[in-house]
């Protein structure tokens, strides 16, 4: 088997982006370790600190994120970051090629429950090399990345990768190196598994309503097959599964703060796992657009997210139009 160093070199990409993306996964086998720990590594609970997006941090977000970004900024390939968890962009080495952005630690409620969290990271290229980045450096829509992936922490390590070329799945062995375990991973067209937190939905529109409820009916309903879901409240381990067996995920808009139009964050999560699933044959929308056709206005954005088997998210699209049209 490949380790993960061995595939990226028999790849064209550039050696540079290698470099970063070895980065990450070494920061990644760093923030699992503390995990393998437990409630022994001190890593369970809250801050008393909130992030910018006015969450309570955990304690493993603020050291999941002090690692990647320690990390990364001593990466000279790498121009700058932003994080799910900083109130603005970082800048890094004037000679970079490469921004990322990560959310150091999805699914961060499930921790003191034992339950699968991950880290997702998206890399864009600098418009700008040689000088220091802004802000406006990072707004690219998705369709810019250049790679992205996550690390799930579960009963086994794993990191699941696209560099624009289908997606490639490694897992962490015990001598601490990625190995590919499945090349070129496809998301079945059609599925009979959803997810979504149903507990939300009084509050979604009209159109996604009508739509969950016929998953509801089964084969008595329009749709005419029954459907299974399932709800982890970790988005990496929701694609996991998607990427896995197919199925389709469902975060979508709803009326509790009408000024928000999602709660998912467009550059850490939205992109980065749209960009995985359509490169693994799936399709992403906000249910009007492609998430990754949105040209963010800042970098802790927010937008629906629906991702997963082509068939359901285009018959979610079909549910949308029909509804304004």
């Amino acid at each position: 088997m490949l380790n993960l160093h061995d595939a990226l070199k028999q790849t064209n990409i550039d050696p540079h982006l290698k470099e970063v993306l070895d980065t990450i996964a070494a920061s990644c086998k760093s923030i699992g370790g503390k995990l393998r720990g437990g409630a022994l590594s001190g890593v369970y609970g809250s801050e008393s600190s909130e992030n910018v997006q006015g969450e309570v941090q955990k304690k493993l977000d603020v050291v999941a994120n002090a690692l990647l970004k320690h990390a990364l900024l001593s990466n000279r390939h790498v121009a700058g970051v932003a994080s799910e968890e900083e109130d603005d962009v970082i800048s890094g080495g004037d000679e970079g090629r490469y921004l990322v952005t990560f959310d150091p630690l999805d699914g961060s409620s499930n921790i003191d429950i034992n339950v699968s969290v991950g880290t997702i990271f998206s890399i864009l290229p600098t418009s700008t090399p040689g000088s220091q980045v802004t802000m406006d450096d990072f707004l690219q829509p998705g369709h810019q990345q250049v790679a992205a992936g996550y690390v799930l922490y579960g009963p086994a390590i794993t990191l699941v990768l696209t560099t624009g070329n289908g997606v490639d799945v490694y897992a962490l062995d015990y001598d601490g190196d990625f190995y590919q375990t499945h090349a070129q991973i496809k998301v079945p067209e059609a599925t009979q598994e959803f997810a979504i937190n149903m507990s939300n939905q009084r509050f979604w529109e009209p159109a996604m309503q009508n739509y969950v409820a016929d998953l509801l009916q089964g084969e008595e309903g329009p749709i005419g097959k029954r459907f299974n879901m399932r709800w982890v409240a970790s988005m990496v381990a929701e694609v996991h599964r998607i990427l896995t067996r197919g199925g389709i995920f469902m975060y979508p808009y709803d009326k509790r703060e009408p000024d928000k139009p999602g709660k998912l964050r467009l550059m850490y999560e939205g992109n980065p796992m749209s960009f995985l699933i359509e490169q693994a044959g799936g399709a992403c929308s906000t249910t009007r657009m492609s998430i990754m056709d949105v040209v963010p206005e800042q970098i802790h954005q927010r937008v629906p997210v629906v991702l997963g088997s082509k068939e359901e998210v285009e018959r979610v699209n079909a549910y949308h139009q029909q509804a304004t049209s």
